[in-house]
């Protein structure tokens, strides 16, 4: 567990415990074996703190663009922790699930999304694509239904009951600029900001999709990001409306407002798709997470709002790299932490033509310059001001993390269904 992070009811940081070395492993193997053996933690546990964070989007006033976030013991997030290497030893989430899973992230889902579309371009064909959003996807879960899909998943019925004794009496306030609330009890939906809910929704999502899912990449998910994919559309309303009915009679909710529908190579006539009569809004672009896929397979808005996400984070960190006393080394050190992850995120599944690769150079040397003070008129050469914060050029690190990205792939002990869409292995039958 990471340091610095905010701590729960009783103020006890992770760092306490890695300051006692070896006491600390001794006394906390010793607490942890009892709590596994009486199936019961401790009482201060139960108690968190949920803090409401804005999304940066949508009216301020709204709770609805809120995300709560619950400040949990520390203890306990490293007692979830010994649980949750349990459970995965003995469960086998679906290939589909992308989010929260070993050896996956993000970037394979990407990359399976635009080279799929990609193939469909190449042989002039349509593919329709349904980007599920789920209502409060972590709040509604039924305790019930978690309990159900823990035991359809093969754990031991000994750790059920651990897991539904850090649910039982749990409570909570609510911390915000003008106070706390009075404590209230917490009944239903897996615990936002607890280390093991990501893989406990992972096995709801699993066992709920069971009946419904296709094989990667026709369904894919990243814990509530759902993906449908189908040739056709009306076969994508259908597959749609199963997994409605699917999520739906189990506690579940299908936003219709935010679910959207995308159709790649469109021909004349193609219409769109409806849920339960009521019509999916059709877009020409989608930001599938945090990177924006268009349905015409260009990617020029992407790179702008990598552009745009470089600037958002230079700006946030400007205090720090525009200060003249700090040195041009620590300032490229920044730099590289927070400018240029935001403007490298997702553009190792992106085929960058020229003129784009120098769109994101033009914007990575105006935020250098400013951040050391250097005009154009101080006709400074590009290559001394990356030389004097120890910056490479950015189209040569795009290459790079494309390399490592492709080496992680070809490095899997288990080969995911990417590596045939990546070789249209999978499509071939269908051109």
């Amino acid at each position: 567990m990471k340091s610095g992070k905010a701590v729960g009811p009783d103020d006890i940081p992770v760092e306490v415990w890695k300051c006692l070395g070896e006491a600390a492993v001794e006394f906390l193997t010793s607490l942890f074996n009892r709590v596994l053996e009486s199936e019961r933690m401790p009482e201060e546990w139960r108690r968190s703190v949920l803090v409401p964070i804005f999304k940066n989007k949508g009216d301020v006033q709204s709770c609805s663009n809120y995300r709560g976030i619950k400040l949990m013991s520390h203890t306990m997030k490293l007692w979830e922790r010994v649980v949750e290497a349990r459970l995965r030893k003995v469960v086998e989430i679906c290939e589909q699930q992308y989010g929260f899973m070993p050896r996956k992230s993000t970037t394979d889902a990407i990359f399976a999304l635009r080279i799929l579309m990609e193939k469909y371009r190449d042989g002039q064909r349509e593919l329709h694509c349904v980007f599920v959003d789920l209502e409060k996807a972590y709040d509604r879960v039924p305790r019930e239904e978690l309990w159900y899909c823990m035991r359809k998943s093969g754990v031991a019925e000994k750790y059920v009951r651990v897991v539904q004794d850090m649910y039982e009496r749990s409570r909570t306030v609510v911390r915000c600029a003008v106070g706390r609330t009075e404590e209230f009890k917490v009944e239903v939906g897996l615990h936002q900001g607890s280390t093991l809910s990501p893989f406990l929704f992972a096995i709801v999502m699993d066992q709920l999709s069971e009946e419904v899912r296709q094989e990667s990449p026709w369904t894919m998910m990243f814990a509530n990001d759902i993906v449908i994919c189908s040739e056709s559309r009306e076969q994508v309303e259908e597959n749609l409306e199963r997994w409605r009915f699917a999520l739906e009679r189990r506690g579940m909710k299908v936003s219709r407002s935010k679910t959207e529908y995308m159709c790649v190579n469109e021909r004349e006539g193609s219409g769109t798709v409806r849920l339960q009569g009521e019509e999916v809004k059709k877009v020409q672009e989608f930001k599938y997470l945090g990177s924006t896929v268009q349905s015409n397979g260009e990617c020029g808005k992407e790179v702008k709002k990598r552009v745009q996400a470089g600037w958002n984070g230079w700006r946030k960190v400007s205090g720090v790299l525009c200060d003249q006393i700090i040195s041009a080394r620590i300032k490229g050190k920044v730099y590289r932490t927070v400018v240029r992850a935001a403007m490298l995120y997702g553009l190792e599944t992106v085929s960058l033509r020229k003129r784009q690769e120098s769109e994101l150079e033009v914007a990575e040397l105006k935020t250098l310059r400013f951040s050391l003070g250097v005009t154009r008129l101080d006709r400074i050469r590009n290559e001394y001001i990356r030389g004097t914060a120890h910056v490479g050029r950015l189209g040569d690190k795009v290459r790079e993390a494309r390399l490592r990205w492709f080496g992680h792939v070809q490095r899997r002990e288990r080969p995911l269904k990417l590596h045939q869409v990546g070789w249209g292995a999978s499509l071939h039958s269908h051109f």
